[in-house]
């Protein structure tokens, strides 16, 4: 057999998956943890709610807009490097964020710390698509995807424990070994592979436009709630983000070596994976984002309590997620991930039917289903991705697969919360007698169905994707696999940017 069916260093690639998984796990950990925590900052630093909030949002923009650039810095210079570099950089960051003795200085630190969360995502995937075969890559992806889902179930249950024993400074210094841990055993497991030649410089013109563009249209969406959708702050960010990204477009369909390849969407498995992508994390965010509101606003439950109940959505995800990636191996990805989607849209649709009444057995089951769908969604759907780019773009396939998770988790919140307020507002001025809890508990349920019809268009993406066909023959895993072999030889290991 070949490499490619017949792998040479078979433990080794599940060492690396697990370096990565390491990395994988800080980033939404780190967030999650925060989240629970800014209450305790506020009053630490005696600020604001309006500006403790750019501690999570800060981390949150600059990560969506940075890994596109992440991504083609991998390919040009190697995965390796930025993800290493990845994880030294959010370290340091953890550290000046336990030192931090002002708010701004906090805020400053958490953007030092998005700079390397930022290469850590971007560079994973690339990393475990090259690790791994294709018969493979879909349950590798969905054991990476299944690591996700620890950390944003983790994060509120740590976060809440270290800061009421230990204070809100060990939230980040508790990253400080796992870090230096994590440095040292990626850079013993992650080979040193050869770049290859011709891939091009560094688009610095499609790197700023893209930065400026992503940043200022998802500041514009983060904050219309805040500053008001007619705001002429909202207006020019929007303005400005979407010309950036038309002249980003413009600009790279003329470049030789472009910060993203254009002709990538002229493949029809990639156009339609990135964009059910997109539509997935808009569903699911506008039902994270919502219900921890329905369940203390409207049900009066405690933050602990309604902490509990969403715990069943990641945990469902969990066992999922790795089954899903296996049975894309086998069966394909394109039934598995439009039987997500379908999932997900009857989750909101079920989520729209709750009641200021509902039991708790009444909302787990339906949050549980959440987790059914987006665990049979996202590894076959990622899988999709990274199968279809060539081997030489596996970071713009990583960072646009990133790319679209944390816009779609963007305008998921903007979207569902822009619906919530002016359906609100809408049923307070109808008739005579609605009350203030049934007018939320209305604009709710409109939000969660308006997710249900997001999840039922991505049942159409996911369909019409075709089967995935590389763009390159050369099977994954086959340039690790080579150096692996090398290596057991006892040849020394390729040398390069990789």
């Amino acid at each position: 057999m070949s490499t490619a069916t017949q792998p040479a260093g078979l433990p080794e690639r599940w060492r690396i998956l697990a370096a990565i998984n390491l990395g994988t796990l800080m980033a939404p950990l780190d967030g999650s943890v925060v989240n629970i925590a800014l209450p305790t900052l506020t009053h630490a630093f005696g600020v604001p709610l309006v500006t403790s909030e750019w501690v999570a949002m800060i981390y949150l923009l600059l990560v969506s807009t940075l890994l596109l650039t992440y991504g083609r810095l991998g390919d040009l210079y190697g995965h390796r490097p930025v993800y290493l570099s990845g994880f030294g950089v959010f370290s340091l960051g953890s550290l000046l964020c336990a030192a931090a003795p002002t708010m701004g200085a906090l805020i400053g630190a958490r953007a030092v710390q998005a700079l390397g969360a930022g290469m850590m995502m971007a560079a994973g995937p690339a990393i475990i698509t090259a690790a791994f075969p294709s018969q493979e890559r879909g349950r590798a992806l969905g054991l990476n995807g299944m690591v996700v889902a620890a950390g944003l179930a983790l994060g509120p249950v740590l976060g809440g424990y270290l800061v009421t024993r230990f204070g809100w400074r060990s939230i980040f210094l508790i990253n400080l070994p796992i870090g230096a841990a994590g440095i040292f055993w990626a850079g013993r497991v992650i080979p040193r592979l050869p770049t290859r030649p011709g891939t091009g410089a560094f688009d610095v013109p499609g790197a700023a436009l893209a930065g400026l563009g992503l940043g200022a249209l998802l500041l514009a969406l983060s904050r219309g709630e805040v500053w008001g959708w007619g705001s002429g702050a909202v207006l020019l960010l929007g303005f400005v983000g979407i010309a950036s990204l038309g002249l980003f477009v413009a600009v790279e369909r003329r470049r030789r070596d472009p910060m993203v390849d254009v002709a990538l969407f002229r493949n029809r498995v990639f156009a339609s994976s990135s964009a059910s992508a997109l539509l997935n994390f808009m569903a699911q965010f506008s039902v994270t984002f919502l219900m921890p509101f329905f369940l203390q606003d409207v049900q009066g439950r405690t933050a602990q309590e309604a902490g509990l109940l969403m715990l069943a959505f990641p945990l469902m995800f969990l066992p999922l997620a790795p089954l899903a990636g296996w049975l894309s191996d086998r069966w394909g990805t394109r039934e598995l991930a439009a039987a997500g989607m379908a999932v997900l849209a009857l989750a909101g649709w079920t989520l729209s039917r709750l009641v200021p009444e509902s039991g708790a057995a009444s909302i787990v089951w339906r949050l549980a289903l959440v987790g059914v769908g987006a665990g049979l969604f996202q590894p076959p759907n990622n899988s999709a991705i990274m199968g279809s780019v060539p081997r030489e773009r596996l970071g713009q396939g990583s960072g646009m697969l990133a790319t679209m998770r944390n816009v779609g988790m963007v305008l998921g919140i903007a979207v569902s919360g822009a619906i919530f307020t002016t359906r609100r507002a809408a049923y307070l001025a109808g008739p005579a007698g609605v009350v203030a809890q049934q007018a939320y508990a209305w604009a709710v349920r409109d939000a969660f169905l308006a997710g249900a019809v997001l999840a039922m268009v991505g049942v159409l993406t996911s369909l019409v994707r075709g089967a995935p066909v590389p763009l390159t023959p050369e099977p994954a895993g086959t340039m690790m696999e080579a150096d692996h072999s090398r290596r057991a030889r006892g040849a020394a290991p390729h040398k390069g940017g990789e």
